[in-house]
């Protein structure tokens, strides 16, 4: 029988509807599966690594997982990316220029134009997206920074959220850097993790690594065939620099020699393996002002010894890395999906100057970048500290220069040092190693690249539509025939990258740069021109010997600009302007026991640059059943303890704690910890901390119990430019510890007795001009 017309819900149906299952057919959707033979797909990509930093290409660091890879398959040497850390993660995961995908800067910013959504856009395709929808399973772990700060709290929409862009599973961080020992937050799937206290011998890249083995595993469990594609964004080499002790101690004493030796060694190395020819020169140190390093033999033997120190510390990181990799190539080996996995290793970006001619020992009172000789918030400390979970340090940015061998300047620049980094691509089944070459290719790619090389190693194409919306093309052009061939052409032939002014065009060989210093007209480069092919370190200007190659190459980058909502170009101070909804983040806010740690940049934004005061009920919750609300406690009683609020970790922040009867008020001043105790008037109903702006960006605080002052704690540094890391706690210090003495002592120390809520109650901004100014030094450090 016919189904009736005026039925529903049969439109689609492929079988046929009886009356009765006796006379009906069943049909049952088959589900997309993926081309046959799909490859497996492993993207690593590491944060702020320079060219040099990798044995493949030119390092003297331990890496044997990369050396096997890149002798099986294929090195780039001459590859592109963009000069900071979100515009390459959305421009690698969409195939779309950074701009037009609107990321052209961090994702740490809101300044409310179309090339700085810093969030991914309903019109823009993902790789994961595009591979899930065609069969594949779709993980992701480590580091994402594609979601704005304001929108990495739970409250928030999740639109730019890893699962809500195509991945089936993520565990990582949200956020741009984190901790080692200490992440601040790790987010699963689509929710926070509610971390207390992480474990003893906890590391950051280590659990990474179990949760991508574990995914792995899972899917093979469940189907033996499915391929996947995991996307590793390690959160190393970020600043913070924290390694392991046995990985620190493996590289103790190898670099004393120095930066300048250090590059003199990896540049020749490089000319070696075939990366540059013969007779390629590179500049001896950057000397530019702002951009330069000292020749490490003017520096005291105490320099020496210090700086070195720092190193070790990268140098560890990067062999924790390559053992990472290496654990995911034992996993591909035992299930026997090696040959068939399509493994890729790049970097973000270039090595970075964000440790400053000297390093810093407070990763994070560096990001204040504070000219004032009266404000100290990168303390001395004891140089065994390195590198541990007490410090948040970053190398001197010498190392930096030496991470980018043989080019010029760092990560924000749009030269060769900020931009240019390796690629190393295996596939052994479908890439096939072609030794004519060394397995090294020398045409040019770029980051946009790689989802369109990817789709095609897959067999998949890309849809014309998301969700409805016509998609936006892709920019990159697939580089599978310059892997697979030695003497196949690049098809990318031009190409524009822009970052706070800094400026940059490629086309055929050629390359117009441009710097752009603070305080100098943000529209009027001083372009300067590059024979790539002869001249691959940069090293000579030629727009005097070539100006009609220059003013084309310069017309090209406007019209490119324009085409990629590049404008309106924004002072450094201007990209951090926010959007006047998030006002809110600054209004009172009460806070109930077991609360869950609040998000790092909500909570700051409830003490940054102003007066605040921090309320402890104590009268605990109201009895039930008592009339007119009767308290079931009347506030302190001897013999409570343990954290009333807590807000921050080992590398800056704030606690109120009990403990012996007295109150004590600790402020941890990015790594130096100061504390003021005082007894506690048993029946104390409400404790009242109450922090004061003072000139040259410090606090001054004072305790009160029920309004009578106890103790002051004055001319404390104010924690700004992302301080304190860790989000507010209530009634616990959770994840890193403010105070070391304590944690050791107590652990986290749960409070025990009867506490109500947390009451925060922000004043207004204090914006004197000293503060305008550490706007415009934080915005350019975060641009280096």
């Amino acid at each position: 029988m016919p189904v009736p017309p005026h039925a529903r819900g049969y439109e689609s149906f492929a079988g046929s509807i009886g009356r009765t299952s006796a006379d009906s057919t069943p049909d049952w959707t088959t589900p997309v599966a993926a081309p046959a033979g799909a490859p497996n797909i492993v993207v690593v990509l590491v944060d702020d690594m320079g060219y040099s930093d990798i044995g493949p290409y030119g390092s003297e660091i331990d890496t044997p997982t990369l050396d096997r890879l890149a002798a099986a398959g294929v090195r780039l040497s001459n590859y592109h990316t963009t000069p900071l850390c979100s515009p390459s993660r959305a421009a690698l995961l969409t195939g779309i220029n950074p701009h037009r995908a609107g990321f052209g800067f961090v994702a740490n910013a809101d300044p409310g134009y179309p090339g700085l959504r810093l969030e991914l856009a309903d019109d823009v395709l993902t790789l994961p997206e595009i591979l899930r929808d065609n069969g594949y399973a779709t993980y992701a772990v480590g580091k994402w920074h594609l979601v704005r700060d304001a929108t990495m709290n739970p409250a928030a929409h999740r639109d730019s959220w890893p699962t809500q862009r195509g991945f089936d599973r993520y565990y990582g961080s949200l956020e741009g850097l984190n901790s080692f020992y200490y992440p601040n937050q790790l987010v699963s799937d689509s929710s926070v993790v509610d971390v207390e206290e992480y474990p003893p011998g906890y590391y950051l890249t280590d659990d990474l690594t179990d949760k991508a083995l574990s995914y792995i595993k899972d899917l093979r469990a469940h189907d033996a065939t499915k391929p996947f594609f995991l996307y590793f964004a390690h959160v190393a080499m970020h600043g913070p620099l924290q390694a392991r002790a046995e990985d620190q101690a493996k590289y103790r004493g190898r670099y004393a020699e120095g930066w300048d030796e250090l590059r003199r060694k990896r540049f020749a190395e490089q000319v070696a393996q075939g990366l540059f020819p013969p007779g390629t020169q590179q500049k001896p140190r950057n000397t530019e002002p702002g951009y330069e390093a000292a020749e490490w033999d003017s520096l005291s033997a105490d320099e020496q010894r210090r700086y070195a120190r720092y190193m070790e510390v990268y140098a560890g990181m990067v062999d924790s890395i390559d053992q990472s990799l290496g654990r995911i190539v034992d996993l591909l080996e035992e299930l026997g999906e090696l040959d068939n996995t399509v493994i890729v290793f790049t970097s973000d970006n270039g090595g970075t100057a964000e440790g400053g001619p000297e390093g810093t020992r407070s990763y994070f009172a560096e990001f204040a970048h504070i000219d004032d000789p009266d404000w100290v918030g990168d303390v001395p400390h004891d140089e065994d500290l390195i590198g541990t979970a007490k410090l948040g340090v970053h190398y001197p940015r010498g190392w930096g220069q030496a991470s980018n061998t043989p080019f010029r300047f760092y990560k924000g620049q749009t030269f060769a040092g900020g931009v240019r980094v390796p690629l190393i691509v295996s596939w052994p089944k479908g890439l096939p190693r072609n030794d004519t070459d060394g397995g090294i290719r020398h045409e040019y790619a770029y980051v946009t690249d790689l989802a369109p090389t990817l789709l095609e190693f897959a067999g998949v194409r890309r849809p014309s539509v998301r969700n409805g919306l016509p998609a936006k093309d892709f920019d990159g052009v697939s580089a599978a025939e310059v892997l697979r061939d030695p003497a196949a052409p690049s098809r990318h032939t031009e190409q524009y990258s822009e970052m706070t002014g800094h400026r940059g065009y490629y086309r055929d060989g050629w390359k117009l740069l441009s710097l752009h210093e603070v305080g100098t007209d943000l529209d009027a480069p001083d372009w300067q021109l590059f024979d790539v092919r002869a001249d691959p370190t940069e090293l000579h200007d030629i727009s005097a010997q070539h100006p009609d190659k220059a003013a084309e190459l310069a017309a090209a980058w406007d019209e490119s600009a324009w085409a990629n909502t590049v404008f309106p170009l924004l002072t450094r101070a201007d990209l951090f302007r926010r959007r006047p909804a998030e006002a809110r983040f600054a209004e009172p806010v009460r806070l109930l026991p077991g609360t869950p740690t609040l998000e790092r940049y909500r909570s700051q934004r409830l003490i940054a640059y102003r007066d605040f005061t921090i309320t402890a009920d104590l009268t605990g919750n109201a009895e039930a059943g008592a009339p007119d609300g009767r308290a079931a406690r009347s506030g302190y009683r001897v013999g409570d303890e343990g954290v009333l609020v807590a807000h921050g970790d080992p590398l800056g922040g704030y606690l109120l704690y009990i403990d012996d009867g007295e109150v004590v008020l600790g402020v941890n001043s990015y790594g130096r910890y100061t504390s003021i105790g005082t007894p506690l008037p048993e029946g104390t109903r409400e404790i009242t901390v109450r922090a004061t702006v003072r000139p040259h960006l410090r606090w001054d605080f004072v305790v009160e119990a029920d309004g009578t002052p106890l103790a002051e704690l004055t001319d404390q540094v104010q924690l700004v430019g992302m301080a304190p890391w860790t989000g507010i706690s209530v009634g616990v210090d959770a994840r890193g510890p403010v105070s070391w003495d304590l944690r050791e002592r107590r652990g986290p120390f749960r409070y025990t007795g009867a506490l109500r809520a947390i009451t925060y109650t922000p004043g207004p901004i204090q914006v004197p001009q000293a503060t305008i100014d550490a706007v415009e030094r934080e915005a350019e450090f975060v641009a280096e």
